[in-house]
């Protein structure tokens, strides 16, 4: 027991030995280990080895599978997948919309001149539905027969069917829209998971000859261009100085008739209101002649009732003594008025008037 006490003390006394690490690593090291496997795997991946279990299949694509060569129905979606190494081989296939762009097409003409076309685009969208189908019978290049061969038949058979002419001036315009129908209508027979969505060509390059003298007709084409427009503006100028001239005669004319009808009017109103005051000068003359008639009248019956012998002689008096005048003299007039005698000459006339 003493023993064991003394072999105690010493152990806790004396320096302890180093501690053996363990074998299994830590958490940090084995999150770092897997991401440089990630960092390493996934680059590999999206390159398309065969070494991987983990492959990649980007945004707007698809992942087809072959297996000892033969295609697989399996088609993956866009993120992450896994796959058997050496035994399966993946393809990113688009399904978005793209653009092919067909370059340098030579094509001969009907009159044996030839053309060469430096680009056509085609835009185009494998349908997602029909990506094993199209894969199936036609491959991952799918685009090349369909497409590019494609182009370069069709424009060949277009230009040996159509002049320089037609092809370079005339009918360009429609060679977009026939490449796409040809193209589309054979795709929808055979492939019918490729749309044709546009086609664009290029104006094609001609021998420089030609083309000079093509040159030469546009400018002379021009030339008439700048003619006729030059006519039409000069006819466009003189038809409008016609129509300044008729509208300014018209509007005088209006304004003419204005004036006269508002003179006419004026005259109207001045003949209303002379109408007007001689009605009512006739209407005054008329009252007065009608009072001065009926005065007269009554002055006339008033002296009807005057005239009477008395009133009479005393008239006389008054007249004869009004007129009196004396004279003074030697010799005087031998007339001498009887007041009686008037008067009875008076009343005989009177008597004469009532008879």
């Amino acid at each position: 027991m003493n023993r064991m006490d003394g072999s105690r003390r010493f152990s806790e006394g004396a320096p302890r030995a180093p501690t053996r690490p363990s074998d299994s690593p830590s958490p940090p090291i084995l999150f770092a280990i897997c991401a440089i496997g990630l960092a390493i795997l996934v680059p590999l991946a999206v390159a398309g080895t065969n070494l991987v279990l983990l492959h990649q299949i980007p945004e707007g694509h698809v992942g087809v599978y072959w297996r000892g060569g033969a295609l697989l129905n399996t088609i993956s979606e866009p993120g992450f997948h896994l796959m058997i190494p050496f035994l399966t081989r993946v393809e990113p296939i688009q399904v978005t919309i793209q653009t092919d762009q067909v370059m340098n097409i030579p094509c001969g003409t009907k009159g044996g001149v030839m053309l060469e076309f430096a680009k056509i685009e085609v835009v185009n969208r494998l349908k997602k539905n029909n990506v094993y189908e199209t894969i199936l019978n036609f491959g991952v290049q799918y685009d090349k027969t369909w497409i590019y061969d494609k182009i370069h038949h069709e424009i060949n058979q277009f230009c040996s069917c159509h002049t320089l002419q037609e092809v370079y001036i005339d009918k360009f315009d429609q060679i977009d829209e026939m490449m796409k129908e040809a193209i589309q209508r054979d795709c929808t027979l055979y492939a019918p998971g490729i749309e044709i969505i546009g086609v664009r060509v290029t104006k094609p390059t001609i021998p420089l000859s030609i083309a000079r003298n093509y040159e030469i007709m546009e400018e002379e084409r021009t030339k008439v261009l700048i003619a006729v427009e030059k006519q039409k503006l000069a006819e466009k100028e003189a038809e409008t100085i016609k129509k300044r001239a008729v509208t300014d005669a018209e509007k005088n004319a209006k304004v003419s008739e204005i004036q006269m009808t508002q003179r006419l009017r004026e005259k109207e109103s001045i003949k209303t209101q002379q109408e007007i005051e001689n009605e009512i000068f006739l209407a005054k003359e008329k009252s007065l002649a009608d009072a001065n008639f009926y005065r007269v009248m009554k002055e006339a019956k008033a002296n009807e009732l005057k005239l009477t012998p008395e009133f009479l002689e005393l008239k006389f008096i008054e007249a004869v003594a009004n007129n009196t005048k004396m004279f003074f003299g030697e010799k005087l007039p031998n007339m001498v008025l009887d007041q009686r005698l008037l008067g009875n000459y008076f009343g005989s006339e009177n008597q004469k008037q009532v008879s």
